[in-house]
């Protein structure tokens, strides 16, 4: 695997290559891949923290860090999302890991909620999250909602 760099920055310190790349990417796997069409301009973006994985110029993952009261109660990681090009290669794993412990810094150590697509439940139990809501249908995937306790 090539070298991996993270970081995460609030929407006014994105350059305009790095939002063009989180959209780009956002919308080949969200919309293209996924056939789902929906507004993901959402405005979340302008109050959340955009965590990106850069492998060379690739933008190789992304997260977007919603905070408390914007999804859910707590805060939210959502719009995980990873590059068809560097797939099965343990980035995904990575990028939530980097994610968890940047939520934490931003937001303080409290409960992650997420709305998971429900083909990826055990990728995200193997993460430390719970499921805590049956199947529920959002843009015709389904997803169900999951969170990540805090272990003192």
């Amino acid at each position: 695997m090539h070298q991996l760099t993270f970081i995460h920055k609030s929407f006014n310190e994105l350059t305009p290559h790095e939002l063009y790349a989180i959209l780009q990417l956002r919308s080949e796997v969200f919309v293209v891949e996924q056939n789902c069409v929906f507004l993901d301009a959402d405005d979340k973006d302008q109050v959340s923290v955009h965590v990106m994985c850069w492998q060379n110029e690739l933008l190789a993952g992304y997260t977007r860090l919603v905070p408390a009261g914007i999804a859910y109660e707590e805060p939210s990681i959502g719009r995980v999302v990873t590059s068809q090009k560097v797939r099965h290669a343990g980035i995904g794993k990575l990028l939530m890991n980097y994610s968890i412990r940047a939520s934490y810094d931003v937001f303080g150590k409290t409960t992650i909620t997420i709305g998971a697509q429900f083909y990826l439940r055990n990728f995200y139990t193997s993460l430390g999250f719970q499921q805590c809501s049956d199947i529920y249908l959002e843009d015709g995937i389904q997803h169900i909602k999951m969170f990540l306790p805090v272990i003192s």
